[in-house]
């Protein structure tokens, strides 16, 4: 999929966003300002920051600032990301969207060719995972798979310039079709093309439940925090609760975040019922929004039902943005599920993890034993709804997360106990693939050292430099999801 960086928040459901879309409105600056329908857009962009971006405090008056004397609305978004405010970390998050992001997060649908791919070594480009019934599965093509050919390159590497930017446009341009050789990682090599289309997201990649000595642990492989996903996780607990699982693994290494109500929901399926009642985490919004001060969000409307039952046309100014559970901006633990007996829960993470991946790590490393395993995560704890404006989606932070210790500050990610390159010479599931050997070893034995033997069988790629291998993991890294979309249907109207 090709997205921007994102931790979304969308208030309430998705059918309120589909509805507000209905309902573009470009605020003018006052009656005596007119200006060119590309103008306003751009003048909308830094008037509605000055109001709900986390990072307010001392952005300059419109008429300093003057939106309307950059190009594109991109230089005006890039000219708010680079002002300097107090306490603001590098903001690596601000996006501008057509509208795509709600279709794929909110109902699970995407439009392109369903896989990604990564470079394990200058001049080795690997598919880090396929959707299940997406073009590029029903093509034949797998996790590990090597590209050795695409779109008229026949020389995959990463130091070619000309190689890159014919892998970019053909992955997350608007092409319809694609054309790769690939080798399978059984040695055997394959002709495909890949037509794409609109398909149906299924996050859940891989799920099993291992017997480790006396222990049973079930394994999850989950992509996307799609909010239509909760079924398909309640199932796969439903299996891990009816095979008494006592610990838990959960595959985060690629997923990029989504619905703030799914990851709210897995963390109620691994949590201990213990905790029911208890905060699970709090979303602080700036001043400006807490105090009832960003009118701007009046423009941002649409319909539904208020607390009285009755149907009708509301803004995003109606909300309460007070970090309080009567507001709606606290979380409260509810375990969900059968899987009552987890003591421990292992996330195995790369710098893909992000956001709502993060949100979920965060939450239960408060109140339970949690692993990190793989390398340091993205570093996403802030969040944003989408302002729409005209035929675009503004996204800057509005909020921070913190969990029921108040900790939310992992800007730089969270670091793993066990720091590993990632293995993409074996499958999902495979026992031997490292990320899942040194978690299962850690099940039987309690620590993360593997005996010689268990090391030889692990993959054949030798791991690069950490400096080099975060180099080539940002070669596409821009174009993919990071997000976390806060859709849960608690927030109070005033």
């Amino acid at each position: 999929m090709k997205f921007k960086y994102l931790l979304i928040g969308v208030f309430s459901l998705f059918t309120m966003l589909a509805c507000k879309k209905t309902e573009p409105i470009i605020p003018t600056i006052s009656p005596n300002n007119p200006g060119t329908r590309a103008e306003l857009t751009k003048d909308s962009i830094y008037l509605y920051a000055q109001q709900v971006y986390l990072w307010n405090t001392g952005m300059p008056t419109y008429a300093n600032f003057n939106p309307r004397q950059y190009a594109t609305n991109d230089d005006v978004l890039e000219a708010i990301i680079n002002l300097k405010t107090p306490g603001k970390p590098i903001d690596k998050y601000s996006f501008i969207d057509g509208g795509t992001t709600a279709a794929a997060i909110g109902g699970g649908v995407s439009g392109d060719y369903g896989f990604s791919v990564v470079f394990t070594a200058t001049d080795d480009l690997r598919v880090k995972f396929v959707y299940p019934n997406s073009p590029a599965a029903q093509a034949g093509i797998g996790r590990g798979d090597r590209i050795v050919a695409f779109d008229g390159q026949n020389n995959i590497v990463a130091s070619s310039q000309t190689v890159i930017d014919v892998l970019n446009k053909g992955l997350f341009g608007n092409s319809t079709s694609i054309t790769m050789t690939v080798k399978k990682l059984d040695g055997s090599t394959k002709d495909a093309t890949i037509i794409r289309k609109t398909y149906n997201i299924s996050p859940i990649l891989f799920n099993k439940v291992f017997t480790v000595g006396s222990k049973k642990v079930g394994y999850i492989v989950y992509n996307t925090f799609t909010a239509n996903s909760v079924q398909a996780l309640d199932a796969v607990f439903s299996n891990f609760a009816s095979e008494n699982i006592t610990e838990v693994i959960v595959d985060l290494r690629y997923n990029g975040g989504g619905s703030v109500s799914t990851a709210t929901e897995l963390t109620n399926l691994i949590a201990p019922s213990t905790q029911n009642g208890k905060v699970m985490f709090t979303t602080y919004f700036n001043s400006t929004m807490q105090s009832g001060q960003a009118t701007i969000l009046q423009n941002q409307k649409f319909r539904a039902k208020g607390n009285d039952g009755v149907e009708r046309i509301y803004s995003m100014y109606d909300y309460s943005y007070a970090p309080t559970v009567a507001a709606g901006n606290q979380e409260i633990f509810a375990k969900r599920g059968a899987a009552n007996k987890i003591t421990r829960a292992y996330f195995l993470v790369t710098g893909s993890t992000a956001s709502a991946s993060e949100l979920v790590i965060n939450n239960l490393k408060a109140v339970m034993d949690v692993k990190v395993i793989g390398r340091t995560t993205y570093g996403k704890p802030v969040g944003f709804f989408a302002i729409t404006i005209d035929k675009i989606d503004l996204y800057v932070p509005q909020f921070q997360t913190k969990n029921n210790l108040n900790f939310g500050d992992y800007f730089d990610g969270f670091v793993p106990d066990i720091s590993l390159a990632d293995d993409l010479t074996k499958d999902f599931g495979d026992v031997n693939e490292r990320y899942l050997a040194y978690a299962l070893n850690y099940v039987e034995k309690g620590t993360f050292t593997l005996s010689s033997l268990q090391s030889r069988m692990l993959s054949s790629l030798t791991p690069m430099p950490l400096d080099k291998e975060n180099n080539l993991s940002k070669v596409f890294d821009e174009q993919e999801f990071k997000g976390m979309i806060e859709d849960r249907p608690r927030f109070k109207f005033k």
